[in-house]
C-alpha cells in the first residue's frame, strides 16, 4: 500500500511539472519571422484566465534610442515607452492553445488577432498574428527563457 502511494504521489508531481512547462507563462525570446533577429523579450502571464504578454527588454544596436516609444501607434499607446509596453492581451485558453485576443507590432503600431500554442516540450511558442482570417497573417516561433 505504502508503494502505491509513493507511486500515486510521483505521478501527480511529474504531471504537475509537465503541465507547468508547457504554459505560456514566462518569458520569451521573440525572432523576427522576416530575418530571424532576436527582437525582445516578452514575459507572458495568465490573470483570471485570460493571457496577456509585456514587453520586458529589446535587442538594441549600439546606435538605437534606449528607450524607444511607440511613435507609430494608435491610442493608448501613442508615444508611450515600448519597453514596459503590453502587446498581447485577452487570449482565452481554446483546445492546446490561446486564441481570441490580440497583439501589437511596435514597429508598425498595429494590432492583428492573435492566437498561440506551445511546441516542442515548453521549449518554443508558436505565435500566429493575422488580419480577418488566420490564412492572411505571419508566423514567428519564440524561444523560452530560461
Amino acid at each position: 500500500m505504502k508503494k502505491i502511494i509513493i507511486a500515486a504521489f510521483l505521478l501527480l508531481l511529474i504531471v504537475g511539472i509537465s503541465a507547468e512547462v508547457h504554459t505560456p507563462s514566462g518569458r520569451w525570446k521573440t525572432i523576427d519571422d522576416e530575418t530571424g533577429e532576436e527582437k525582445s523579450v516578452v514575459r507572458i502571464w495568465i490573470e483570471d484566465g485570460v493571457l496577456y504578454g509585456k514587453i520586458d527588454s529589446l535587442f538594441l544596436e549600439p546606435d538605437e534610442d534606449p528607450n524607444p516609444v511607440c511613435d507609430e501607434c494608435k491610442g493608448k499607446n501613442k508615444d508611450k515607452p515600448i519597453i514596459g509596453m503590453t502587446i498581447m492581451e485577452n487570449l482565452s485558453r481554446k483546445g492546446i492553445g490561446w486564441s481570441g485576443g490580440t497583439i501589437l507590432d511596435p514597429d508598425n503600431g498595429k494590432t492583428y488577432k492573435c492566437k498561440i500554442e506551445i511546441i516542442e516540450n515548453g521549449e518554443r511558442l508558436k505565435l500566429r498574428g493575422f488580419l480577418g482570417i488566420s490564412l492572411l497573417g505571419r508566423t514567428q516561433y519564440w524561444i523560452r527563457v530560461k
